[in-house]
Parts: structure tokens; C-alpha cells; sequence
């Protein structure tokens, strides 16, 4: 089976909390996957209530979606994807930037004039 593209994931709907069930219908990843991620990154934590029973909120199906598009779209092993997780901060989609993100990211930034200064001489 196939695992569909990031695009092809179902829209995330306007609520506060999702179980894991939902959460693994709405990234495509089955809940053992999901449990296992907890374990390996340490930003993925949802809130546990009643019977150990985990919920998650959306900022954290935001992320376990950049952890799936490290890991199956980009190749990712589990070590780097946590490395780039540290590296970047947050994950950051189409619809909505990071919390305390900037429109800039100055280390791009950065690069950029360095090289247009190595141009120019």
C-alpha cells in the first residue's frame, strides 16, 4: 500500500482535540507509529487524560505531519528528522507559520547577502 503525499492528507478540522484514531487518519500513520514517535521526539507530547488515553491538539498533528514528510517523503531516518525538528524549531506549514515565527528567517538571510557581497566583489 502506498502512502499518500502530503498533499493528499484530508484537511485538519477546526477542533481543539483529536484521539489517536483521528490523528492517525488525519497523517496517514497508523497509532503504534504514533506512540513510538512520542517516544523519539521530545516536542510530540499529547495530553493524557482518563484511562491514559491521549489527546492531541493541532499544532501536534501539524507536527507529527513534518515528522511523516521527513521520514517518508524526504528520507529522513529518525535521528536526522529530530535533528532537523531542533534545527528548524517548530514545523511550519502552508497555513500558518510557527508560533513566535518571523516572516524572515535571518539565517537565509543571511547566506544571501553574503553571496550577492561575494558577487559583487
Amino acid at each position: 500500500m502506498e502512502r499518500p503525499a502530503r498533499s493528499e492528507l484530508p484537511p485538519i478540522p477546526a477542533k481543539r482535540y483529536f484521539t489517536i484514531g483521528e490523528v492517525s487518519e488525519l497523517c496517514a500513520v497508523k497509532a503504534h507509529v504514533l506512540r513510538y514517535w512520542e517516544q523519539e521526539f521530545s516536542q510530540l507530547r499529547p495530553v493524557k487524560r482518563r484511562g491514559n488515553r491521549r489527546y492531541y491538539q493541532h499544532h501536534e498533528v501539524l507536527l507529527i505531519r513534518r515528522i511523516r514528510e521527513l521520514l517518508y517523503e524526504e528520507g529522513f531516518t529518525i535521528s536526522g528528522a529530530r535533528q532537523r525538528l531542533e534545527h528548524d524549531g517548530e514545523p511550519r506549514t502552508e497555513s500558518a507559520p510557527a508560533p513566535g515565527a518571523t516572516a524572515l528567517d535571518v539565517g537565509k538571510l543571511r547566506a544571501e547577502i553574503h553571496a550577492i557581497l561575494k558577487i559583487l566583489g
